[in-house]
């Protein structure tokens, strides 16, 4: 649990590239219906039927059969995906 804090505590530092924007984008199948895909992850992220794990140097949040990666140091978001 004092992990998943830090990630909650640093919810104001999260970003994401153009890359990763488009690479969300897509890999969850957004269209224009979700303008401010980093508010979506930041909100997904903050519900409490969050699970959030570190392994390594990356944050995995599960929720809502999507997983969401964000770096542990630079709390960019990686990627999200959609669960198989």
């Amino acid at each position: 649990m004092k992990e998943s804090n830090e990630l909650l505590q640093n919810l104001a530092k999260l970003h994401t590239t153009p890359m990763g924007l488009d690479r969300i984008r897509r890999n969850l199948g957004f269209g224009v219906d979700i303008p401010d895909v980093v508010a979506w992850c930041k909100k997904q992220i903050e519900s409490p039927e969050a699970a959030i794990t570190r392994k390594g140097k990356n944050w995995y949040c599960r929720i809502g059969g999507c997983v969401i990666t964000v770096n542990a140091y630079s709390y960019t978001i990686i990627t999200a995906h959609k669960m198989q």
